[in-house]
């Protein structure tokens, strides 16, 4: 990340602040991102146990019974809704937490939103790790996802809110690192519990450590200049920007008194925001924070991480292989993630989103290709070490293009695009969709691969393709502009200029 001073201006730049990356931020904005952690280590957890067979012996011994026959299609040995069930009740929760999360973190602050959602996910894994019956497993699972749902909320706003406009793409993307290390660290869990009858108890149980990190961490942090300007403490938010930009008194007063006067227009207009974000001027923010989600969701990348160790099992792989080949996953998306960071704000998010996508599509229908020739269209043949390996590779890749772009952009784009008056509403409904897209896709994913087999990856393929197409007609780039003058991308777009007009 680069490091020194900078000068926000120029043509689309909007207003000039001037400052630099001062430690502050630095530590800031890497405490904050490590929200990201709760989310990346259940969505590592969480396929890794389905593969244990205690865990799956003492709740889900269907699956093991469907394991054991002897002419099981390959696609087909986890179909279980039950088992699904355990997975995608985390994101319901979440949907219905995220809903109301935009009224709460207008009330309480980004911070404390981020405290509440520690400690809730917190309450949740310890019920996880302590379960006895499948009715503990889903009430743990549905606090997990209040958790998550408070802190996907905040994070990216809390991150967008206190970058400087020029490295906001960098900083932000540090919540999507996070998750990418929750991720890693999960699977490397997995893998040391998987030889121990006890091992599942330990996995979810340790989800606390995550949880309890992020937490202690929001705790000591201030909360954003915007957020405290909303709530009325102007002194405080005086203090915060003195904080994290390190400029003189000239650049934090202007920057405040901006501040101050978005406040005073989203007061003014004393409209709910759920309906202001409905307003034909503020249209394509709201098919943003409707298409970007969505389409994160249906590039496949989080069912597929969900359920690497049973996707890669499914494939020849034995367990302890499968359960390696999930750690490689993680942490080659983890390291494609470092890539975005240092690139998003050179050559900005449309290139990356275009790059990546055309990447994953390849891969998608690669892989697909792969696995019709091998296993045959019933899916009952037997696929070979080293064709498995091929799609490993091949996944690797997926992954890595995903890590650069939609991954971390798709948290970066819903966070910086509103202004003041509906911006939390805005990230609300982008985590709502995110969420309700998650639970649809992680409910069915397992039946799905029983029944349309390797054309579930044609599948997301098809997907990949329309959201590269949508990115390249109607996603204006937004690198650099500050948060109060991103009316002008808008503006300036050969579609949605007939929607936007200029703000007061």
């Amino acid at each position: 990340m680069a490091v020194g001073g900078f000068a926000v201006d120029g043509p689309g730049t909007g207003t000039g602040f001037q400052g630099k990356i001062t430690a502050s931020v630095v530590i800031t904005c890497i405490v904050a991102a490590s929200s990201g952690l709760i989310f990346g280590y259940d969505i590592g957890i969480s396929g890794g146990v389905t593969t244990m067979v205690p865990f799956l012996r003492k709740f889900f011994p269907s699956v093991l019974r469907k394991a054991a026959e002897a002419k099981t299609n390959i696609y087909c040995v986890f179909d279980s809704q039950v088992l699904t069930s355990f997975t995608s009740s985390l994101y319901i929760a979440g949907l219905a937490s995220s809903l109301v999360a935009s009224r709460l973190t207008a009330a309480i602050g980004r911070k404390n939103t981020m405290v509440l959602g520690g400690c809730t996910f917190l309450t949740g894994a310890a019920i996880n790790g302590g379960a006895a019956n499948i009715a503990m497993l889903i009430l743990g699972r549905i606090l997990l996802g209040f958790g998550v749902g408070f802190t996907n909320q905040a994070t990216p706003v809390y991150l967008s809110e206190v970058a400087p406009p020029k490295w906001r793409g960098a900083f932000n993307t540090g919540f999507q690192f996070f998750i990418g290390v929750g991720v890693v660290a999960a699977n490397c869990i997995n893998y040391g519990t998987a030889k121990h009858s006890w091992g599942w108890r330990l996995s979810l149980g340790l989800a606390m450590v995550p949880a309890a990190i992020m937490t202690v961490g929001a705790l000591i942090i201030t909360d954003t200049p915007s957020s405290l300007v909303e709530r009325g403490k102007l002194t405080q938010a005086k203090q915060s920007l003195v904080k994290v930009r390190g400029s003189d008194d000239a650049d934090v007063e202007a920057e405040l008194a901006d501040l101050i006067k978005s406040s005073e227009v989203s007061k003014a207009a004393k409209r709910e925001p759920f309906v202001t974000i409905f307003d034909r001027q503020y249209r394509p923010h709201l098919v943003m924070s409707i298409a970007i989600p969505f389409f994160q969701q249906v590039t496949g990348i989080n069912i597929i991480a969900f359920y690497a160790p049973v996707l890669f099992q499914s494939v020849g792989f034995g367990n302890d292989s499968a359960l390696i080949a999930a750690i490689i996953l993680g942490v080659v998306n983890l390291c494609s993630i470092l890539v975005s960071t240092f690139v998003v704000d050179r050559y900005g998010r449309r290139f990356l989103f275009m790059v990546g996508g055309i990447q994953m599509f390849l891969c998608q229908v690669a892989v697909a290709a792969v696995l019709a020739a091998t296993t045959g269209v019933s899916g009952t043949k037997h696929i070979s070490k080293g064709y498995a390996i091929l799609v490993l590779v091949l996944m690797c890749i997926y992954a890595a293009g995903f890590g650069w772009s939609w991954g971390p952009l798709s948290w970066l784009i819903p966070s910086e695009i509103f202004p003041m008056k509906i911006r939390l509403t805005g990230q609300s409904i982008s985590v709502a969709v995110n969420f309700g897209t998650t639970f649809v896709l992680s409910q069915t994913f397992l039946s799905m691969l029983c029944h349309f087999k390797y054309g579930t990856f044609l599948f997301y393929a098809g997907w990949i393709a329309a959201m590269t197409i949508f990115v390249a007609l109607f996603l204006p780039e937004t690198k650099g502009i500050h948060l109060d003058s991103m009316y002008e991308v808008w503006e300036r777009h050969w579609y949605w200029r007939r929607f936007v007009r200029r703000q007061p």
